[in-house]
């Protein structure tokens, strides 16, 4: 029997907004992440992932996807979190699979490596590092970015990422994978996003250098850009009547939902999917091909 379609939400949504770094329980409506018309396949059996901003968003649903797919997986994300972790520790454990919750900061690079030792400890290997932590703070001109500001962005968005893969990849055997959460902004920029844009810009060409770097080695190194996506990440940065009208300028009309996303991280995280592909930025836009 063919699987009927189930329409994703699209705007306008409540308006609504949310301090920082948002909860995802509190959005309206849900993300969508379980993916429940998606089959696993057993693409990752055995197989062990750790995911930074694993608690929400995007990281939730590729977080269970991941288990789906037949992977332990340990979980990066900020304490004030919590609640969203505890919530994702269910759903890869509802898929039969292990949870690690590991709150800390990416900005710490300590933190990311007693993060890395702690995960192979607990699942005696590492195959799959996801880099998906990041912080947006929208300002209207570069007189408002404070340094401050600027310095959070980049600590979280591409120090973060360097501090995790550096720390990952002594683990990491011949067909594993790294995976970057890179953005539209990276390739087009956005006028209100100037150090948001600038560190997914720096991401996009970190991702392709280090898979020069680790070519010799069989690890493979991939990005995924997408657009708008509905994650607690913009109801935390926009007023609420702009979160109302959030992704209606796509060609799709709407956000993407988490669960759409997800996808694309397994089959950059699977050696049989994608073991020809390295250094590629795939972009997942809803329709836009300006950027792709």
């Amino acid at each position: 029997m063919a699987t009927e379609v189930k329409p994703q939400p699209k705007p306008p949504f409540p308006a609504q907004h949310q301090e920082k770094p948002g909860i995802e329980s509190k959005l309206d409506p849900r993300p969508r992440y379980r993916g429940e018309d998606y089959h696993g396949s057993a693409k990752l059996q055995g197989k062990t992932a750790l995911i930074t901003g694993g608690d929400s968003g995007i990281g939730r649903a590729v977080a269970v996807f991941f288990a789906r797919e037949g992977a332990d997986v340990a979980i990066v994300y900020l304490p004030a979190e919590q609640s969203d972790a505890n919530e994702t520790r269910q759903a890869v454990e509802a898929e039969g699979r292990r949870a690690l919750l590991l709150p800390g900061d990416v900005r710490d690079p300590a933190f990311c490596r007693d993060a890395v030792e702690r995960t192979v400890r607990e699942f005696a290997r590492l195959d799959i590092l996801v880099n998906n932590a990041a912080f947006q703070q929208g300002q209207d001109s570069i007189d408002k970015v404070t340094d401050e500001q600027w310095d959070q962005t980049f600590k979280t968005n591409i120090y973060g990422y360097f501090y995790m893969a550096k720390a990952a990849i002594p683990h990491l055997k011949p067909g594993s994978a790294i995976i970057n959460c890179g953005s539209i902004t990276g390739l087009e920029g956005n006028k209100r996003l100037l150090d948001y844009s600038a560190t997914k810009g720096a991401i996009h060409a970190f991702t392709k250098s280090l898979a020069q770097q680790l070519v010799d080695r069989g690890i493979r190194v991939n990005c995924v850009a997408p657009g708008p996506v509905w994650t607690p990440l913009n109801p935390s940065d926009r007023p609420a009547e702009q979160v109302a009208k959030f992704g209606a300028d796509t060609p799709l009309k709407r956000p993407a939902q988490p669960e759409e996303i997800a996808p694309a991280f397994v089959f950059f995280a699977s050696h049989v999917d994608s073991s020809y592909i390295t250094g590629e930025v795939l972009t997942l836009l809803g329709g836009d091909t300006v950027a792709a």
